[in-house]
């Protein structure tokens, strides 16, 4: 939803002349979340949607006046007419679009927006959009397998932090799409870091990092709590952890091994099953087939 205005961001300091049309208010249900904008620029280029299937081109259309003229329009889009036919969202409802031309001042708020370290107040004339704080994902362990995890929760609007105290692993050339690199052990830093994290996972893969990280885990109120490893990797951390007196009843919310049951090999295959399984349990879905499934599609679409 927020990536887009790194871009807004990067053609307003390069003098593009540009217009947003930015989600403002839903009806019934809808395909996306309020705030979520496209970016129309005076070479004709567009970056992102707002999920308005076959009506996307009415959106790039007033976003093409606006740039001429400067005038703020507001747009309502039904979706109850789109189906598999048309090409149409499928989730019926309506859509109400603000769309607006932003002066070179915004860039630095549109950073603000995408870097997405805390909750932003925007205001659209008469409108007021909250892009709340990302999601924390905690990583632990500067390994290959979290390039992939963070650069897959980057697109999934994380707000990704690593853990590991050696400075040859955990660097900005191996870790691009990282938000925050921690050069501390995970026990001396976790406690603080897991009070606002919607996830951690432990990929460290050796126990001197695995078991203390998961005992902090297992202490805080974190939602998910992931650990790499084969079954008899996952026996002996339990029983390292029994070791340091933690309760066994606890080890229920550890997810090891992580994931969801894909069936991948390759790194990025398992960094996906990853958060495949963090996402479905956000929205407390098992994760099966949708064609197994009665329930919505989308988390914010009525069931059809």
């Amino acid at each position: 939803m927020r990536e887009i205005f790194a871009t807004v961001a990067d053609w307003l300091e390069s003098g593009v002349s540009l217009a947003l049309g930015t989600l403002v208010e839903t009806f019934d249900s809808s395909p996306a979340p309020v705030g979520t904008t496209v970016a129309v620029d005076a070479q004709g280029r567009i970056a992102g949607n707002v999920g308005a299937g076959c009506h996307e081109s009415e959106i790039v259309d007033a976003c093409r006046q606006t740039i001429d003229d400067a005038a703020f329009r507001l747009l309502r889009i039904n979706l109850d007419d789109d189906d598999e036919i048309t090409g149409g969202a499928g989730c019926g409802g309506a859509l109400k679009i603000a769309v607006w031309k932003p002066g070179t001042d915004f860039a630095s708020e549109a950073r603000t927006i995408a870097r997405g370290a805390r909750t932003h107040e925007l205001r659209i004339n008469s409108f007021t959009v909250m892009y709340p704080a990302k999601r924390r994902l905690v990583l632990v362990g500067a390994t290959t397998l979290a390039q992939e995890v963070a650069r897959l929760a980057k697109m999934l609007d994380f707000f990704v932090t690593v853990i590991d105290p050696r400075p040859v692993f955990a660097t900005r050339e191996r870790l691009p799409d990282v938000d925050v690199l921690v050069l501390e052990w995970p026990d001396d830093v976790l406690d603080h870091l897991l009070e606002r994290a919607s996830a951690i996972v432990v990929l460290s893969h050796d126990p001197k990092f695995d078991v203390p990280a998961l005992e902090s885990a297992l202490r805080s109120n974190v939602p998910y709590v992931g650990l790499l490893g084969s079954r008899r990797s996952q026996a002996a951390r339990r029983d390292a952890l029994r070791e340091r007196g933690v309760d066994e009843a606890l080890f229920a919310r550890i997810r090891g091994p992580v994931g969801l049951d894909l069936g991948g090999e390759t790194t990025v295959e398992t960094a996906l099953s990853i958060l495949a399984q963090i996402v479905a349990e956000s929205h407390s879905r098992k994760g099966g087939s949708l064609d197994r499934s009665d329930a919505a599609i989308h988390a914010g679409c009525v069931k059809q």
